[in-house]
């Protein structure tokens, strides 16, 4: 008797990406769960957006801690850890006007309030880089920004080209035949 395959559902495709989409947000939740430990998240909330988002993080070591996390996935982090609602303030945001109810909700909007593209938002990271290196992570380079290249050698100037008189007499000459 002959068997019948199906051919694999969408769901078990899902349920292996929410697998992985679990380790990276374990990862996350390190460097989250350290930066409000050690306290430098007060003042430089947008900054810590902007890492979690756009910005590799590793450890001392070279292991991948995270390579960046998705809006909705880095706002279910913080429901999950309990980050204080009142840091959306400093993104921006009013927490008594936003979703009050469902946080989840409320730190997606946080974040699309934030504005964590913009050059607030990559200061505030710069500041935050040296404390999280103590705290254990090394953040790389905001996304775009040159790495320091090496100075080119400037072009050479063209030399000039030196009068021929006798070019421009023979070409005289010829016209007079």
């Amino acid at each position: 008797m002959a068997r019948i395959l199906t051919p694999e559902s969408e769901h078990d495709r899902v349920a292996v990406t929410d697998g992985q989409r679990g380790r990276r947000m374990d990862s996350l939740r390190e460097v989250l769960e350290a930066a409000r430990t050690n306290g430098i998240v007060a003042g430089r909330f947008r900054g810590l957006l902007h890492i979690a988002i756009g910005r590799t993080v590793t450890k001392p070591d070279g292991t991948k801690v995270s390579a960046g996390a998705t809006w909705r996935e880095l706002s279910a982090l913080l429901k999950n850890l309990r980050y204080d609602p009142e840091l959306g303030r400093e993104a921006g945001a009013d927490p008594d006007t936003l979703s009050p109810r469902d946080r989840e909700r409320y730190w997606y909007a946080v974040i699309a309030l934030a504005r964590v593209d913009g050059a607030d938002a990559r200061a505030e990271a710069d500041q935050l880089v040296e404390p999280l290196r103590a705290a254990g992570f090394v953040v790389s380079v905001p996304p775009g920004a040159a790495a320091p290249q090496a100075t080119s050698k400037p072009k050479p100037t063209p030399k000039p080209k030196a009068d021929k008189p006798e070019a421009t007499e023979d070409k005289t000459k010829k016209k007079k035949k």
